[in-house]
């Protein structure tokens, strides 16, 4: 039996109610729906939540799925319609761009402030940093655009597939994702001197960085997820074409495993009565 088949009876069985077969459903996708809604949002814990919201609705609307595309991208069309559509998260009543952005970095320089690292390592702070300030980077695009360079980039989704997911044709979802590639390359070449030419560099940044409350000592989100090695990572059908050749720019694409709370919350509900839900839907 091929792999195609297992995925089709296991789905056929988690939809019927069987525990088990929904359990390894859930578990080949969170991952992925975790690492989406990290990069869509911004921030760890409203990645966890809204993974959530996207994981129930799959698993109620299982029996919807007529197996017409792969089941990964029919994941995909679901969680992207959520993100985009997702009102709760950090940045939605406060949008970024890249005017504001450049201005932060250029006029909201460390100045002289006292150590506020609470002997917390410094290159741990750092790095932390770099991830954190990237990823925020990303909600300097709108909703759709950034949801393009996602797929496009992270998960590098072929365009038929991507296209598909957010009802473009392949042609007007390459040139869209090639024209936001171009746009967030040259904004990092212009200012920051981690991934580009730029003068703003994290480690002097870090007593700034928890002045202002965009980075806390005691709460690293970045460097205490445990990251998913890109040989073991899933393969999304083929790979994006490379289009531009900027994927050397963009390697903080990073992926990270669920958080453990997220993974706690489905092996609860699966054991609850609440399971019935789902068998009812």
């Amino acid at each position: 039996m091929n792999k195609n088949q297992n995925v089709s009876e296991l789905i056929d069985k988690a939809a019927a109610g069987d525990r088990e077969s929904l359990e390894a459903l859930i578990g080949s996708i969170q991952d992925m729906v975790f690492n989406l809604s990290l990069r869509m949002l911004g921030t760890f814990p409203d990645a966890e939540d809204a993974s959530q919201d996207i994981l129930l609705k799959v698993m109620t609307h299982l029996s919807s799925f007529k197996k017409e595309s792969s089941f990964s991208t029919w994941v995909f069309r679901i969680a992207t319609n959520h993100l985009i559509n997702y009102k709760k998260h950090m940045f939605a009543g406060r949008p970024l761009d890249f005017e504001f952005y450049g201005n932060d970095i250029r006029c909201g320089m460390p100045g002289d402030l006292p150590d506020l690292t609470q002997d917390v390592d410094k290159e741990l702070l750092a790095e932390e940093l770099k991830m954190s300030c990237t990823n925020v980077m990303l909600q300097c695009l709108d909703m759709e655009s950034r949801c393009i360079f996602i797929l496009g980039t992270m998960f590098k989704l072929d365009s038929h597939t991507a296209g598909t997911i957010l009802n473009m044709t392949p042609e007007a979802y390459r040139q869209r994702l090639s024209r936001i590639r171009r746009k967030m390359a040259g904004f990092l070449t212009e200012y920051c001197g981690e991934y580009g030419s730029g003068t703003c560099h994290c480690a002097s940044r870090i007593n700034y960085a928890i002045k202002s409350r965009r980075l806390d000592p005691q709460a690293l989100d970045y460097t205490a997820a445990k990251e998913i090695n890109p040989e073991t990572a899933e393969n999304f059908k083929n790979a994006m074409e490379d289009i531009d050749g900027l994927a050397s720019h963009f390697t903080f694409c990073r992926m990270y495993e669920s958080p453990e709370r997220t993974k706690q919350f489905f092996s609860s509900f699966l054991g609850s009565a609440a399971l019935s839900f789902v068998k009812n839907a």
